[in-house]
């Protein structure tokens, strides 16, 4: 017999757990993501979260914030076959992608800190230096400080093709910049899961109304191991706080293809849920604040 779903989510600032049985608040056992994934072992946290169930909630009148606290979140680049294809077409350096999708050692590189994150409901933003900008929708992996699989989520790299395809070197500017990393709506609790959960990833994009990208991969699909990635990610830096890690997208639109302001990307992972945003152009600042 399966055992039943059970998820962590963050309302009002706070970590809840949500149950076949309902959305349910925590005592101050469990005052943040902060001290679960610091504190806590992956194989104590179903039992720690459940001692510390406190007053039902209605689910019908709360709003879902990112689900994470001070937690950096880190991005595996090229992961999936189509993923290499992509950045092939991308980029003048063709060769460069087809050695990361076959080297023992993964691409990964930092994404956002968490108080940079937006959620579902959120804008999810596009650069106006950019003239080819996509959506990548990613199963996304919570670690707590001991590199322990505690979860999944759902994460949307929000990334600029043009400028890491003029340069390699660029994906710091096509991949960090407000509003592109996106992660939600809630943490799919798997505690010590060591392989792949086998799931469904789908994405649509809808323009004044109408469909106009739709893709869907699974993580079948994936050319990296749950523990090859944990293993890289953690072999010289410490997670004092845990980490989330987006695994890479299977999912890219042709190459015609681009972002408008005011486009909504909904990406869905069952059972996770869906990550619904709407597009919306970033900068150019002035330098202040």
């Amino acid at each position: 017999m399966a055992m039943p779903n059970t998820y962590l989510v963050k309302i009002n600032g706070r970590p809840c757990l949500q149950t076949d049985d309902g959305l349910f608040a925590l005592s101050d056992a469990v005052p943040s993501f902060d001290m679960l994934l610091q504190d806590v072992a992956a194989g104590d946290v179903l039992t720690v979260l459940n001692d510390a169930r406190a007053e039902l909630l209605d689910a019908d009148t709360v709003t879902f914030q990112p689900p994470l606290d001070n937690q950096e979140v880190w991005a595996a680049g090229v992961t999936y076959k189509r993923s290499e294809e992509a950045r092939e077409e991308e980029s003048g350096h063709r060769l460069l992608y087809t050695h990361v999708y076959n080297a023992e050692r993964p691409e990964v590189f930092f994404k956002a800190n968490g108080i940079d994150v937006v959620g579902n409901g959120d804008e999810a933003g596009i650069r106006y230096d950019a003239t080819w900008s996509v959506p990548e929708p990613e199963l996304t992996v919570v670690f707590n400080a001991q590199h322990e699989v505690v979860g999944f989520t759902i994460g949307n790299d929000m990334s600029s093709r043009d400028i890491e395809g003029a340069n390699p070197l660029y994906l710091p500017q096509a991949k960090v910049y407000d509003y592109s990393c996106v992660v939600g709506p809630r943490v799919w609790l798997m505690p010590n899961q060591d392989e792949w959960v086998d799931v469904t990833i789908q994405m649509t994009i809808d323009r004044d109304g109408e469909q106009v990208f739709a893709g869907e991969t699974s993580t079948a699909q994936l050319n990296r191991t749950l523990a090859d990635l944990r293993d890289y990610l953690g072999r010289c830096k410490h997670f004092p706080r845990g980490v989330y890690l987006m695994t890479g997208t299977g999912i890219v639109p042709p190459d015609e293809f681009t972002l408008n302001a005011g486009d909504t990307i909904r990406i869905a992972i069952e059972p996770i849920g869906v990550l619904n945003n709407q597009v919306v152009v970033v900068g150019p600042f002035d330098g202040q604040g």
